[in-house]
């Protein structure tokens, strides 16, 4: 952060936390945060709220969430179209079964998260590396009726897609072409690690390939320029080796919108 804040890349123009990991953070680190908050926008993304785990919502953490968008003015809260915790939480991230029961659930989860918080959310489609067992509808028929029942927005990972074809064998491109794309509000591309011909894990710690860069250019296409980040959790290289791969997601944005950047709109 400290090398972001000496010499910040002109193509970067906003950035993304957890909240989980900020929320009540003093010191040094809030003051570097602030220092962030100042100068750029700044998205939340949940890793905790287990929107579709079977223990009670918790709704002291969306309090505290709700007092840290206000206070950094954050426009855009994101959480995953997943589950991390029964009877504790698991620190990873599980399908939710594809079924009648899950949606309304959910769509329960997040009209109250969306109460709560006072603004809309948008929910990620997520990877994942075994099928949730009872489903009775398909992964996209669950995603369109999560997202207009509780009338939420969609938070596309385009990566996410590509992990889950190679590892459950189904063509990406259709997945994505068949989403509802008018509720597309945010994005995401990431790396990933393949272990085998036919399994990837979803671990943000290795450069963007071309078919998860042909997907994002898909998205632009079918949908229109959304905000899009990079992430890279782990195995963090120099700088100067991310900031290409910024501004070849902000040269995407310039091929299907007047004046590119990766930006957020506030």
């Amino acid at each position: 952060m400290s090398q972001l804040q000496a010499d910040p890349p002109p193509v970067i123009d906003f950035f993304e936390v957890a909240p989980e990991n900020w929320i009540g953070m003093g010191g040094a680190r809030a003051r570097q945060f602030d220092w962030f908050a100042e100068r750029y926008p700044i998205v939340a993304h949940g890793l905790s709220l287990s929107l579709g785990g079977p223990d009670p919502l918790d709704e002291l953490l969306l309090q505290r969430i709700k007092g840290f968008l206000d206070h950094y003015q954050i426009p855009l809260y994101t959480e995953h179209l997943a589950y991390c915790s029964a009877g504790g939480h698991l620190y990873d991230l599980l399908p939710i079964p594809c079924t009648e029961s899950a949606v309304h659930h959910v769509v329960e989860r997040i009209r109250r998260t969306q109460d709560i918080l006072g603004r809309r959310i948008a929910v990620e489609n997520a990877s994942y590396y075994v099928e949730a067992p009872v489903s009775d509808m398909s992964e996209l028929d669950f995603i369109r009726a999560v997202l207009t029942e509780a009338d939420c927005d969609l938070h596309l990972d385009v990566n996410n897609i590509y992990v889950n074809s190679v590892n459950f064998g189904f063509d990406p491109l259709d997945f994505l072409r068949q989403l509802p794309g008018e509720r597309t509000v945010y994005i995401h591309t990431a790396g990933h690690l393949q272990l085998a011909k036919d399994l990837i894990v979803d671990n943000h710690g290795d450069a963007v390939i071309d078919p998860v860069w042909a997907l994002l250019e898909e998205a632009y296409r079918l949908f229109g320029v959304a905000p899009t980040l990079l992430e890279r959790d782990i195995i963090i290289p120099p700088l100067a080796e991310l900031v290409p791969e910024v501004a070849h997601i902000a040269d995407l944005q310039h091929k299907y919108r007047q004046g590119g950047g990766v930006r957020l709109q506030t």
